[in-house]
């Protein structure tokens, strides 16, 4: 019966919305993923598991860098306990609205695409777990993020997290220049 409740509940969670292209825009505004992370800001932001329970929340000092060819984001974390983790994106422009990106933990190569005041951006990442005893594990999940720029200088963004293909919980941050 258990195993019967967890397959219905899973398949749920799997139906619920997502955002897509084929939404209406409901901004006039036109987000430039160069313009916006070029520079200094800061995002503040929570992981929720899908129960919604807030598991983790966090800050993060962001530094951003355009030389017209390659955008490289230094996002130094800090979490609510204290611990703290950096991650370096190299992302490169592959056309007017996509994008690809590295950064260490990244499976393969992230893949983006901007429209009207939205970017989608989609990767899989190894990413560090603190666990009960103090070491860290590492959990491999899958990320598709969902920006929309709401001013010139704030980015909204909500990001869904999977693995194995099933939503484990969602990530919601405020990008503040």
């Amino acid at each position: 019966m258990r195993i019967l409740i967890l397959t219905a509940f899973a398949f749920l969670v799997a139906c619920t919305g997502k955002p897509s292209f084929d939404d209406a825009t409901l901004s006039d505004q036109r987000l430039n993923l160069e313009e916006f992370f070029d520079g200094d800001m800061v995002a503040y932001g929570q992981f929720q598991d899908v129960l919604g329970t807030v598991r983790r929340s966090f800050v993060v000092n962001i530094k951003g860098d355009w030389d017209g060819e390659r955008l490289r984001l230094q996002e130094d974390f800090v979490y609510e306990d204290g611990a703290t983790e950096q991650r370096i994106w190299t992302l490169t422009k592959t056309g007017p609205d996509s994008w690809q990106g590295t950064a260490p933990g990244v499976i393969g190569v992230a893949t983006g695409q901007e429209q009207d005041n939205r970017f989608n951006w989609k990767y899989k990442i190894d990413l560090p777990i603190p666990s009960a005893d103090g070491t860290v594990e590492t959990l491999r999940v899958q990320f598709d993020d969902w920006m929309w720029l709401l001013t010139e200088d704030r980015l909204l963004n909500r990001a869904y997290v999977k693995r194995f293909g099933v939503d484990i919980g969602d990530v919601i941050i405020t990008f503040e220049k």
